[in-house]
């Protein structure tokens, strides 16, 4: 077995095509959102909060990216029963709202997107149309 393997990053660059695709989104739906994008650590790389989107919204986008970074899955696909347990076993850092997705690239987690201001639905159309900014990201 080996010391290390290969592995992919997302470059700022990335981050900034995936933050301007979700803004573009957000616009054309009418619903200002904060918009975070990560690394696969769940480290900030790109952040905006649109005009008209809800303050409080920049913590929950923010755990939604991390959420998704963590779980290498979207966030809001935990059991019920269990998200009170996972938000006081990470002090409120992981969250089960809909709107976190991770990007993934040939089958590595490169980073995630969260996404928070609208509807837990609008929230996910948004992180979709960011990760559709990246070239051979998987779709969700």
């Amino acid at each position: 077995m080996s010391d290390y393997v290969a592995s992919f990053k997302l470059t700022h660059a990335g981050a900034l095509k995936m933050l301007n695709a979700g803004i573009a989104k957000a616009l054309e739906m009418k619903q200002p959102q904060c918009i975070t994008i990560t690394d696969d650590g769940g480290h900030l790389m790109a952040f905006v909060r649109m005009d008209g989107a809800k303050v409080l919204s920049i913590d929950s986008s923010r755990k939604k990216a991390m959420s998704a970074a963590s779980a290498r899955a979207p966030s809001g696909q935990a059991h019920a029963a269990v998200e009170i347990k996972l938000a006081l076993a990470t002090d409120g850092k992981l969250t089960n709202l809909l709107g976190g997705l991770p990007v993934i690239v040939d089958g590595h987690v490169i980073g995630a997107v969260g996404v928070g201001s609208g509807t837990g639905e609008q929230d996910l159309e948004v992180a979709k149309a960011a990760i559709a900014a990246i070239p051979g990201a998987k779709q969700h």
